[in-house]
């Protein structure tokens, strides 16, 4: 049978989601404790691939099983066997095929500033201290929407099919101490969001006029946007999927 676990994790200590030869990452404890709770081998499959030091506040994986009598049960030995940068929130039964990456509708990231020195964001958020224009960003920000095509802001050399994302949402607000950008798309390549953040820093700061996010989407090269910002800032915070992929009544 077919399950979704929904989990948070706090990406610091962890090299991303997926699986690497040589460097921890969270798919592989969450591998290794489903596989020791439920004594098989249990291989998951995530919504996304966040990179090195990427948080998630919102991820979904899908496992095979058999039936579990007992989900609830599970979700709390889950959390008292895994370490504590990793939560479990819930595992629903799901209909058959479901699959947590290719039928995702929609992933949401924030990326968070501090515009000085706090000890409590030191692991959570970027410090920018130089002056920024939130409404000359916002400008930027907005003239995304009318592009699919984001290769200029594309990890060289990314092994990706297209380059085309469905960009519904790109919008800078403060929040207290916190400056969040807010990003919402079908899907991401990797290094995007980060490297959008750090090109509208560049126009906050008046390096760049927001018009010329026009140049850089249309010439599609990645030497000319600007330097990605730390991946300590970033979260995961939203997938959706449609409703009749779940399966609660079993």
């Amino acid at each position: 049978m077919r399950y979704f676990i929904q989990l948070s994790y706090f990406g610091k200590p962890y090299h991303g989601w997926q699986n690497q030869p040589n460097a921890i990452t969270v798919q592989e404890v969450l591998e290794k404790a489903l596989s020791t709770l439920l004594r098989q081998k249990i291989e998951v499959v995530g919504a996304g691939r966040t990179d090195a030091g990427v948080h998630a506040k919102v991820m979904y994986a899908h496992f095979d099983h058999g039936t579990l009598e007992d989900r609830g049960g599970l979700v709390n030995r889950l959390n008292a066997f895994l370490p504590p940068d990793i939560a479990v929130k819930d595992i629903h039964p799901m209909r058959a095929g479901a699959h947590a990456r290719f039928d995702a509708l929609e992933r949401t990231y924030e990326y968070w500033l501090v515009r000085e020195k706090d000890p409590f964001f030191i692991d959570h958020a970027h410090l920018h201290r130089p002056p920024l224009d939130l409404e000359a960003m916002n400008r930027a920000a907005s003239m995304l929407l009318a592009y699919t095509d984001f290769e200029c802001f594309s990890k060289s050399n990314s092994d990706v099919g297209t380059f085309d994302c469905d960009l519904r949402h790109a919008q800078w607000e403060i929040r207290g101490e916190l400056w969040v950008f807010t990003i919402k798309a079908d899907r991401f390549l990797r290094n995007m969001v980060r490297a959008i953040v750090g090109t509208l820093l560049e126009v906050g700061q008046g390096k760049r006029a927001p018009g010329d996010i026009h140049g850089l989407m249309e010439g599609r090269d990645r030497g000319r946007a600007g330097v990605s910002v730390p991946a300590k800032g970033l979260y995961l915070t939203a997938v959706s999927y449609p409703k009749e992929l779940f399966d609660e009544q079993k």
